[in-house]
């Protein structure tokens, strides 16, 4: 049965339209993503579903009963309260219920005879509703997004703005709707936080509307996609990457039919053009000028075909030590960071730096750019070595007094105002958008600001934490296969699995207080940390580690220890998880035991290869058939003794094609025509 079947909705925003023809239906267990780039109006359509803003054309049909839960990028208005009853908000069915019960065992302990029969429906529904640990599913997506035990008393007035976000997507996740409904529920979730959302919206009994930037994200959970692009949307039965084929398909065919067409009218024209004045001519022109006034032109959507394309400066050559630090030692008021944490970085390496929330990456890139100085520890820097920090939440934008967008791009970069003007173009700033205030700028607009003052300041080493954040995915592929091409050094701290799979080439994880090396981007490496170690299938039989080398994009290994200096060899056992030492051997050929071919049930068996297929008669029952006439050779045969039976109808002579030649009793005594001249003999090659 559909939880929502959505018919030619329509929005207009100041009179303008928005949203045109929306159309879709969801299910239960349909997660549906909406696709379009920033301000094509998918936070609009997600409020328009929950009912927070209005319809101007179509129908909403919801089915009966249907509860919405709607989580958006606004932090919570609730204050005064902890951060527990916050979430148990949410679930007004159960706690109306439990204190309906409580009413009832008073009424009878009074002697109300009616209490008890009121008091067993109460308690059927109650059960629905999750029974007396309803509120484990509340601690669980607390848990599951970063909070601790120590975290559930606290007021919800003290946490930062990235908490309360959870905080929200937790409430909704434990409010058990029939229809949720995620705005960029990515935002400030970690990656371990992000596997355990994917899992927990894959579980999920419910019809799921979500917009999101996060690549690997989408692919894991979507089902379906809403496609909206200047007004108009398309919806798509499938994944996020099938659709993103289909659509790169649909454009390609889009683009050779507009080609072909345009051919044609160009050749109908030139005819035209060509006997429009010639007498024999000119009813076959008229027709063909009236075939051009009934021709549909083919035509692409409107769209907004403005793209992020940037490329950083080509640096200047450093030494090939950026950094070493040693022994580092990392504090906050009344928590420890890093202890005794060893990291370095080379010249072109490009080093993704992992790890939960709160465990000190933004302090320690904080601590290598110089902003803070270390608790403890020792750090070197290399020869002409110049960073450039990009930081999550672009503070410095309205440093030395600037108000706009190009005064800020002025005064940190030297430029003068065309060429500031133009640096802003490629970062889809353009007219009078280059003078808008900063205060008034969304979060996207200013880290592409930032993008833009980082790509001008020509560094040989950047350090970046959570370069992605509110920029949307086409930008993100943007910056994706600018840092690709970057030849300098680079230091990234991101949760977008997509770019730490495409850029990193070695991988840092903060683990225990340390700092921990693995050679390989993250997918080569997730399955080694002992947080993020996946499951081992019961189907599948994984094969042995391969030896002590160079890791590849298949290799396994066991973690390495980082140690003083440079040394990245790994140490420690080879082989399974769990064994100590090399690999199994294989036993010697001559020990193995044939293969026999395994019978799937209801199949037949495979039939037998060339060597081993005996000739049997043409009739189908087993007991009319004709033994060999062969007999089976010693397996297996050798070349030499035995050959084996040729397959299909048995040859035939090659017949020639010339008449056969008559015996001499037959042949004519008749003299030979004197047109026909007989065949002389040739000579010898001596006498030639």
């Amino acid at each position: 049965m559909a939880v929502l079947i959505a018919s030619d909705l329509a929005k207009d925003i100041s009179g303008s339209p928005l949203l045109r023809g929306v159309s879709f239906k969801l299910e239960r267990r349909d997660r549906m993503t909406i696709a379009g780039r920033n301000g094509a109006g998918k936070t609009t359509l997600l409020r328009m579903l929950s009912g927070e803003t209005g319809v101007d054309g179509g129908e909403l049909v919801f089915s009966k009963g249907t509860k919405v839960a709607l989580h958006d990028q606004r932090p919570p208005r609730e204050q005064g309260m902890s951060l527990r009853d916050y979430v148990l908000s949410g679930l007004k069915e159960p706690l109306e219920l439990e204190a309906e019960l409580g009413r009832l065992e008073t009424a009878m302990a009074a002697g109300d005879e009616k209490a008890l029969e009121r008091y067993a429906s109460v308690q059927a529904r109650f059960e629905v509703a999750g029974g007396y640990h309803w509120r484990d599913g509340a601690s669980n997506a607390l848990h599951g997004l970063g909070f601790v035990d120590a975290d559930m008393d606290r007021a919800i007035d003290t946490f930062s703005g990235g908490q309360l976000t959870r905080a929200s997507l937790a409430r909704a996740l434990a409010s058990r709707p029939d229809l949720l409904l995620l705005d960029e529920p990515t935002n400030h979730l970690d990656i371990a936080s992000l596997e355990w959302l994917e899992q927990a919206l894959i579980d999920l009994d419910a019809a799921v509307v979500l917009v999101a930037h996060d690549r690997w994200f989408l692919e894991a959970v979507g089902t379906c996609v809403l496609e909206v692009e200047a007004g108009r949307t398309r919806f798509f039965k499938g994944t996020w990457h099938n659709w993103r084929r289909e659509q790169a398909a649909r454009e390609m065919a889009l683009g050779k039919a507009i080609e072909k067409q345009q051919a044609e009218i160009e050749r109908m024209e030139r005819f035209v053009e060509r006997f429009r004045a010639k007498a024999t001519k000119a009813k076959q022109a008229q027709s063909r000028v009236k075939a051009l006034n009934k021709i549909e032109r083919i035509e692409r959507d409107p769209r907004d075909t403005r793209e992020l394309g940037f490329s950083f400066k080509p640096p200047e050559r450093s030494g090939r030590v950026i950094f070493e630090l040693d022994e580092a030692r990392l504090e906050v008021p009344g928590k420890v960071l890093l202890d005794q944490a060893t990291l370095w970085l080379e010249r072109g390496e490009h080093v993704s730096l992992v790890g939960p929330n709160g465990t000190g990456k933004t302090t320690l890139l904080e601590a290598l750019t110089g902003h803070r100085p270390l608790d403890g520890g020792r750090l070197r820097s290399g020869h002409n070595v110049k960073v450039g920090y990009l930081s999550q939440h672009s503070e410095s934008l309205e440093k030395d007094g600037a108000r706009t967008v190009l005064e800020a791009t002025i005064k940190q970069t030297g430029l003068p105002p065309g060429q500031a003007r133009a640096l802003l173009g490629k970062f889809l700033f353009s007219g009078e958008t280059v003078e808008k205030d900063l205060k008034i700028l969304s979060g996207g607009e200013r880290q592409r600001v930032s993008l833009a003052i980082l790509v001008q300041s020509g560094s040989n080493v950047l350090i970046l934490d959570e370069p992605t954040n509110h920029l949307d995915i086409e930008s993100r592929e943007a910056l994706e296969d600018a840092l690709t091409d970057f030849p300098g050094s680079l230091l990234l701290v991101s949760h977008d699995r997509a770019l730490l799979d495409a850029v990193g080439s070695r991988t840092v994880s903060v683990e225990d207080y340390k700092l921990r090396s693995y050679d390989g981007g993250y997918p080569n490496t997730r399955g080694r940390w002992p947080s993020a170690r996946p499951r081992a299938s019961s189907r599948r039989r994984c094969r042995p580690p391969r030896p002590e080398g160079r890791l590849g994009a298949s290799a396994t290994r066991t973690p390495a220890t980082p140690t003083a200096g440079r040394s990245r060899r790994p140490t420690g056992p080879r082989g399974p998880a769990g064994s100590t030492g090399p690999p199994p051997r294989r036993p010697p050929r001559s020990r193995r035991r044939p293969r026999r071919p395994a019978v799937t049930p209801g199949r037949t068996a495979p039939r037998p290869g060339p060597r081993a297929r005996p000739r049997t008669g043409s009739s189908s029952s087993a007991s009319s058939r004709v033994p060999s006439r062969r007999p089976r050779p010693p397996w297996p045969p050798s070349r030499r003794s035995w050959r084996a039976p040729r397959r299909g109808p048995p040859r035939t002579r090659r017949r020639s094609r010339r008449p056969a030649t008559p015996p001499p009793s037959a042949r004519s005594s008749r003299p030979t025509p004197s047109s026909r001249r007989s065949r002389k003999p040739r000579r010898p090659r001596s006498e030639r």
